[in-house]
């Protein structure tokens, strides 16, 4: 069973899923965290641009990696190549259980911003995130062309509510005489590097293009463009977004709050308008569903692909999906609405992923070096320099999650020691 997956996806769609990817909840939220530490606008935003031109410049140098694999998988495909086999199937199969812990909360978080709109659908949560989470498992029988449909259109909506939230929020302003639900406190340095996380993590999702590598068409130097253009795109939006919510807002009025820009609204007493970002919230997390069920599935197939999964998950159907794979997704998502434990296997994702990033960044470094004249249709710019500022700022964001996720990354040593074994069986000679 080698089937392999066809050139139907056009270079636009890039830009979809790398903006709508990034685009998330933590655009919503982020701020009032941010703002419990940061109260000078000025310093709020400076350190929004610093975090997005970070990520972009990591970006710049990982879509090098992009460009030269040429493979559909994630970062699975893009360490394998750097790393071999052991670091791929590890950090495959991570990837892929995380795909499914966060289409099930995805899925249940919908119901419960579903139910701020429309009360009795609090009653029905379980139920109605298994329908969301199910609809979109379906609409990917229907084919790869229809999932890049609707992301490409979910992505054109995601930003143009989020540019219509930012336009809204600069010719209003909150009252001087409306209270401050928070008082100053002194900050420490954790409180400063959770500040600075908060916004890398909410610019996450930079590579989604990677997991559709084999599947566009085109030039493979303009499909690793693709991405830098879209984080691009991504830091102008939320650049402009963050500027109007400081320019006619009060940072200590919105600390802590869970949905900064929707408190923003309230406060200046645009109550509908609130109502808008719950809209967008519920928008984002259905774009972020489709995604990840045609993203998902595909890490599966590429471990299949290699012999480190069922051969079963090769299989695609006729719009071009891997079905087997596509099915086990669902079953596990599905399971997980049901049973929970999906915050565990975040948090234990998250710590992966920050690590992900940093071997991403050596990898680049490596196949440099054992790899010098390897075809590469994109090069990192300002490489070595950008490739050690970047090597050298994810080391610090790693050392910081993993001291303040002791426990997790505890899990993550073991869970990695406990699958040598699995990998060894799994690639043994048939």
């Amino acid at each position: 069973m080698n089937q392999r997956l066809r050139k139907t996806l056009p270079s636009r769609f890039l830009l979809a899923v790398t903006i709508g990817g990034v685009i998330g909840l933590g655009i919503l939220r982020g701020p009032g965290e941010i703002a419990q530490t940061i109260h000078d606008p000025s310093l709020y935003l400076l350190l929004w641009l610093f975090g997005g031109f970070f990520v972009l410049l990591s970006t710049a140098v990982t879509a090098e990696l992009f460009g030269m694999t040429r493979r559909s998988g994630g970062t699975y495909a893009l360490v394998r190549r750097a790393y071999g086999g052991y670091c791929g199937f590890v950090i495959g199969w991570v990837d892929w259980l995380s795909f499914t812990a966060d289409l099930a909360l995805k899925a249940v978080v919908i119901t419960e911003f579903s139910s701020i709109l429309f009360p009795p659908v609090a009653d029905w949560s379980i139920p109605v995130a298994i329908m969301v989470t199910s609809t979109f498992a379906l609409i990917q029988l229907r084919g790869i062309s229809v999932g890049a449909t609707i992301q490409e259109i979910a992505t054109g909506m995601i930003s143009l509510v989020v540019v219509s939230m930012a336009a809204v929020l600069f010719f209003v302003g909150i009252p001087e005489s409306s209270p401050t639900e928070f008082s100053a406190n002194s900050s420490s340095l954790v409180d400063w590097g959770l500040v600075l996380a908060t916004i890398v993590f909410t610019y996450d999702g930079w590579l989604y293009a990677s997991y559709f590598g084999e599947e566009i068409k085109g030039d493979p130097g303009a499909s690793a463009r693709s991405c830098v253009q879209g984080m691009v795109v991504v830091i102008i939006l939320y650049m402009f977004l963050n500027f109007a919510l400081v320019k006619n807002s009060s940072l200590t009025a919105l600390a802590g709050s869970e949905l900064a820009i929707a408190t923003a609204f309230e406060l200046a007493g645009l109550q509908l308008a609130g109502n808008l970002v719950v809209i967008a919230a519920i928008l984002i997390l259905l774009g972020h569903q489709n995604l990840e069920y045609m993203g998902g599935p595909r890490i599966l197939y590429a471990l299949a692909t290699d012999g480190l999964a069922d051969r079963r998950a090769q299989k695609l159907g006729r719009g071009g999906n891997p079905t087997d794979a596509l099915l086990a997704t669902w079953l596990v998502t599905v399971g997980l609405i049901l049973v929970g434990g999906f915050e565990f296997l975040l948090f234990l994702s998250v710590f992966f992923y920050i690590t992900i990033y940093l071997a991403l960044i050596t990898g680049v470094i490596i196949l440099r070096k054992r790899e010098p004249n390897a075809e590469r249709p994109y090069m990192a710019w300002g490489h070595p320099y950008s490739t050690i500022t970047c090597l050298f700022g994810w080391f610090l964001l790693t050392s910081f999650q993993a001291y303040l996720e002791r426990g997790t990354a505890i899990y993550a040593v073991i869970m990695a020691a406990v699958s040598w074994p699995v990998y060894r069986y799994l690639s043994r000679d048939p």
